[in-house]
């Protein structure tokens, strides 16, 4: 007598959420479950293997199904980001991950912080809303070493070197366009380009991977400005809005300063010039984006809201047609550690080869599994 299927009588709704919420192709999902459609009609529920598999495919805890409706998931950092004057709606499966994720490793690197007597990062919440955006600019310049001078040859130059800098003054800077190491789960840059989570001795910022090159180094700039300000965030960092939060407005300007300050700009902007050809040219000298600088040509005076509107649209049609996504290839063994922070990387791995965390904890917090891995990644950061 063959054995009796399991089935599992979900609310409808709770597999419309999910979907919802996945933002997984809905028609992809159809022709991997034949049933769906019979189970969003309350027709025929599924199987307990059906809807385990179906919860791996939208990314959703299985115990979940079993609740009476959908959960309410508040967003576990202030949502700064707005479309229009508008908040957005529900946050996706990706972005709540990789948020999780994120305070997960921050929490653990705390503690090693906290094991390791290392003393508070002193720029925390030195800074307030009253704080001048030049004044908070230029403290932020000089503690990362970033002048104008200092930035490198080229755009990547510039971004590798901030976040570096970032890193060595006590920031885990995570880099990533996937949810952890899954390249099926590419994060949306329409969702969220960056956010910040404030500790003392574990002050984190995240930038979207998968978003433009030219958008990561404005993002960890107005991530790092939050920081500064002592406050966690998943922000806004459009240029073609004025937001209408005080203090996403503020850390838009202080990026802006930090990587095109004001006075340098007026120095050298030709009025004279084809305005494409100076974008170009000054985007070269500040190894910021052309979007950073059109935005600061119009704080400066130059260019009236509605210009500057039209001609961030333009631009940012040519830039999209010039450069390459963000998202992160190459070596693994290079990728990895921008992915979670060399800092970090480079704590768990010295960690465990204290005897102090588990390997497998070591190999779930670095997102691989061989401890073959590890061990030449230690060799590369020079940990082993």
């Amino acid at each position: 007598m063959a054995a009796q299927r399991v089935r599992v009588e979900a609310p409808v709704a709770l597999y419309e959420w999910a979907i919802e919420r996945s933002r997984v192709d809905r028609e992809g999902l159809a022709r991997r479950f034949p049933k769906l459609r019979d189970w969003l009609a309350g027709e025929a529920p599924p199987t307990l293997k059906q809807l385990e598999a179906f919860a791996r495919a939208t990314h959703t805890p299985i115990g979940f199904f079993f609740l009476t409706e959908p959960p309410v998931e508040p967003m576990p950092i202030p949502d700064f980001r707005t479309i229009g004057d508008r908040t957005v709606a529900r946050p996706s499966a990706d972005l709540l991950d990789t948020i999780y994720q994120c305070q997960q490793r921050q929490e653990w690197f705390h503690d090693y912080a906290q094991a390791n007597r290392f003393d508070p990062v002193p720029f925390v919440a030195s800074c307030t809303l009253d704080s001048t955006v030049a004044e908070a600019a230029a403290h932020m310049r000089e503690v990362l070493s970033f002048s104008v001078d200092e930035r490198g040859s080229s755009w990547g130059d510039a971004f590798a070197r901030l976040r570096e800098h970032a890193e060595e003054v006590g920031v885990l800077v995570m880099v990533n366009g996937v949810v952890g190491s899954n390249t099926h789960r590419k994060l949306d840059p329409d969702e969220f380009r960056g956010f910040a989570l404030v500790d003392p001795l574990a002050p984190l910022v995240f930038v979207n991977g998968a978003d433009t090159r030219a958008a990561q180094i404005f993002t960890l700039a107005h991530e790092l400005a939050h920081l500064w300000l002592g406050e966690s965030a998943l922000s806004d960092v459009a240029l073609d809005v004025e937001s209408t939060n005080a203090t996403e407005r503020w850390c838009n300007q202080v990026a802006a300063e930090l990587l095109v300050p004001l006075v340098d700009l007026r120095d050298q902007f030709d009025t004279g010039r084809d305005l494409t050809e100076e974008l170009d040219r000054l985007a070269r000298r500040f190894r910021a984006s052309t979007l950073v600088v059109l935005r600061r040509v119009q704080e400066a005076g130059y260019l009236s809201w509605p210009a500057y509107r039209a001609a961030y649209t333009a631009e940012r049609q040519r830039v999209l047609g010039l450069m390459g996504d963000g998202g992160s290839g190459g070596n693994f063994y290079n990728t990895q550690p921008v992915r979670v922070s060399k800092l970090f990387a480079r704590s768990v791995i010295a960690s465990t080869l204290e005897g102090h965390t588990l390997y497998r904890d070591a190999l779930d917090m670095l997102g691989f599994k061989k401890i073959s891995t590890f061990n030449e990644l230690a060799g590369r950061l020079g940990v082993a």
